[in-house]
Parts: C-alpha cells; sequence; structure tokens
C-alpha cells in the first residue's frame, strides 16, 4: 500500500518524538522533499533547544535540503537504509551541509 504526503509526516513525527537531542548545540534544521508517484511535499524536521520539530512547511534557514522518494525516507528512518550508501547509490540527494545531515540521521540509530 502506497503512503500519503500525511502519512510520512506523521511516520516522521512518530520516530523523533522520543529523541534525545540534548546534545546538540543552537538549531540544526533539514528540509525534507518527498517525490515519487504516491506521495510528494515538503516538510521540515528542526532540532532546537533540546527538542524536534516536524512540520508540514519548507524551511528557508536550513542546514540542509534532503530529497528521496517515500519508500526510502520511511527505510531510512526506521534504520533499514544506510544513509552514506544511499547518499553514494543517489537514492538520497543532499543539498547543502552533509556532515549535519548525517549527524540528524545519527539520532535513530
Amino acid at each position: 500500500m502506497a503512503l500519503s504526503y500525511e502519512q510520512v509526516v506523521e511516520a516522521a513525527r512518530n520516530r523523533f518524538c522520543d529523541v534525545d537531542v540534548s546534545s546538540v548545540v543552537g538549531t540544526k534544521a533539514f528540509q525534507i522533499n518527498i517525490q515519487g508517484k504516491t506521495a510528494e511535499g515538503i516538510f521540515y524536521i528542526e532540532i532546537k533547544d533540546g527538542e524536534v520539530h516536524v512540520e508540514p512547511y519548507e524551511y528557508y534557514d536550513r542546514d540542509a535540503i534532503l530529497t528521496m522518494n517515500a519508500t526510502n525516507f520511511l527505510k531510512l528512518i526506521d534504520g533499514k537504509l544506510d544513509p552514506v550508501l544511499a547518499f553514494t547509490l543517489g537514492k538520497i540527494k543532499v543539498d547543502g551541509d552533509i556532515g549535519a545531515a548525517l549527524e540528524m540521521i545519527k539520532f535513530l540509530k
């Protein structure tokens, strides 16, 4: 069954809701661009003041933009897709600070 954009955003919220990001200094923000036949849209993941916010909006002052399809995003946040391998194979495109993007993903382990 194909997921909708709203289900992808909700999956991100659920996955990040209990992540301990207290070690992050300042603000880290990532825009996620979901592209594909079944789900398409933009949302952001912001780490600020020890909390993670996931909202269905563009984020203009971001560290990086990650572009991928819904399936790869869900595999990524579930730990079933290695981020470095996915980037190398072109399953994920990163525009901006790749190091910051990898830092965000490490909180999912």
